[in-house]
């Protein structure tokens, strides 16, 4: 069975593969567009915030963005094609990544088994808080995942993590 301080080792895996990816791309690398129906680097990175601000509401945690940042970069947003006023600079996305891998090392890390036994109701359906945090953690997986190729969209061209 998966613990907390298994996911808590797993979120932070995909945080340190949001700062490789995002390293040494500018804020303007992060905007470019790929000629697919795919979001941008900016809006991947935000993306990942917002959810796991989702996850810490479900666990009674404050959130990281605002709700006018937090709308930004929902899903179904719009696509971030240009940079503007409600668009959260790369160095600073990245930032918010690690203070939430921070957060979640402090909440997932106190947290009990029974804890992560607990049922509760997430769209309309009952679940474990461990399996609703295990759904947080494989979307943060898939996005972070898309890292790697909008890396390679800003030109960078170097090998693989």
């Amino acid at each position: 069975m998966i613990e907390p301080a298994d996911l808590v080792a797993a979120f932070e895996r995909n945080t340190r593969i949001i700062e490789m990816q995002s390293d040494g791309l500018s804020h303007e690398d992060s905007l470019i567009q790929t000629e697919y129906n795919i979001n941008c680097l900016n809006w991947v990175t935000g993306h990942v915030v917002q959810y796991r601000d989702e996850m810490f509401a479900l666990l009674g945690n404050e959130r990281l963005l605002s709700p006018e940042a937090a709308e930004r970069y929902a899903r179904e947003s719009h696509p971030i094609i240009e940079d503007g006023p409600d668009v959260i600079a790369l160095d600073e996305l990245v930032v918010l990544a690690r203070k939430s891998q921070d957060r979640i090392a402090e909440v997932l890390g106190a947290m009990s088994g029974a804890q992560f036994a607990e049922a509760r109701t997430s769209n309309d359906r009952n679940v474990t808080v461990g399996s609703r945090v295990f759904f947080y953690y494989f979307h943060d997986t898939y996005h972070v995942g898309q890292t790697e190729l909008l890396r390679q969209v800003a030109g960078i061209g170097d090998a693989i993590i």
